[in-house]
């Protein structure tokens, strides 16, 4: 059988809109602050908000962009051993920071 041009056409719009649809179930989502682990670990999406009296051990400069358990996935984002499964900001900061040696 012949493939039209209005087929091939169908089909190719078909094909992108499902690997469009596929990559956006893979895509990770960020933890939220009220995560209940983020929560319990004082997630902060923005390191300098960090309640320095309940979290003594932070300090300025750290976030996760210099934390060990880090890992960089684009400028915003990244992978974090603490939170697997999901994405951290780079900005954020949590009880759990480890300095990159």
């Amino acid at each position: 059988m012949k493939t039209t041009r209005r087929q091939f056409i169908i089909y190719s719009a078909a094909t992108v809109a499902t690997a469009s649809l596929a990559s956006q179930a893979n895509a990770q989502a960020l933890v939220a602050e009220t995560d209940p682990q983020g929560a319990a670990l004082g997630y902060k999406a923005v390191a300098t908000t960090v309640d320095k009296a309940k979290f003594p051990k932070y300090a300025d400069g750290q976030n996760c962009t210099n934390c060990q358990l880090y890992a960089s996935k684009s400028p915003e984002a990244g992978a974090c051993a603490i939170f697997p499964g999901k994405l951290v900001a780079a900005a954020a900061w949590c009880n759990a920071y480890v300095k990159k040696a």
